[in-house]
């Protein structure tokens, strides 16, 4: 087995069409189309198909829908793990969804915990209540959604994770927050940290900046996308997190804690 596999990247920085989930889909399936590289992991912005709080009077959406369907068909086409979140709604409750599909059919899922209340999401989705962390061709993978990078408690690596994987429609004037705070969340987890923000305006009028970044475990900034459309591959090294962690085992002082029952 390798000790120290990579994992191939690709940061899809894409301009959402709000409210109309088939012309997103059909948008970012030629941004993968255009992909002259092979992947491992295509990461796409929160909401992908709706934008941020463009789903009020479309049709609901569920786990066996059109998005989740789309994802897995990519996922097998290309071989490759496929990531973003979406309006999903189950058992009468709304979630903005964190999406993880896989090649052998699965969808894997984390729903936001922290709901963007002074922009009206705490009004329209509920909050869910596990973090969680995957396994993905030897990573361990932590999904995190726009807002909860805000959170660092709930973000903190346990020695449980590789890989910081954030998806968000991030505004431009916050965007300084966004950088500072990737940085570090890299930092202070000594993890691979991967943040995939959307371009353009969306219905209400609000501008995304883009900026979708890459960290490595020291917290060195290794791409930032900049503010237009585009996908970018970057190989991640895994063997880093563990040199990163020998060298300079800060985690071995970390405080310990245990989180209360939300």
């Amino acid at each position: 087995m390798d000790e120290t596999p990579m994992l191939r990247t690709l940061l899809v920085q894409a301009r959402l069409n709000w409210k109309n989930p088939a012309e997103n889909r059909g948008h970012l399936e030629s941004q993968l189309a255009h992909c002259e590289h092979v992947f491992d992991l295509a990461v796409f912005p929160e909401t992908f198909t709706t934008g941020f709080l463009g789903d009020p009077d479309l049709p609901s959406e569920a786990m066996d829908g059109p998005t989740v369907d789309w994802l897995r068909r990519q996922s097998q086409l290309y071989d490759s793990a496929l990531a973003g979140s979406a309006v999903i709604t189950e058992g009468g409750k709304r979630y903005n969804r964190f999406l993880f599909a896989t090649p052998d059919g699965e969808v894997r899922h984390y729903d936001k915990r922290h709901l963007f209340g002074y922009g009206g999401e705490t009004e329209r989705y509920s909050a869910g209540h596990h973090r969680v962390v995957w396994t993905y061709r030897e990573w361990r993978i932590c999904p995190q959604v726009c807002y909860d990078l805000r959170f660092p408690v709930w973000c903190r690596n346990r020695g449980d994770y590789d890989l910081l994987l954030f998806v968000a429609n991030w505004p431009r004037g916050r965007v300084q927050h966004w950088i500072s705070l990737l940085q570090a969340r890299a930092i202070e987890n000594q993890a691979w940290v991967v943040g995939v923000n959307r371009v353009g305006e969306d219905g209400k009028g609000v501008n995304y900046p883009g900026h979708s970044q890459v960290y490595d475990p020291l917290g060195v900034l290794t791409a930032d996308l900049g503010e237009k459309e585009e996908s970018r591959l970057l190989t991640l090294d895994r063997g880093e997190v563990a040199r990163n962690r020998a060298t300079f085992p800060f985690q071995d002082d970390a405080d310990p804690f245990d989180m209360a029952p939300i």
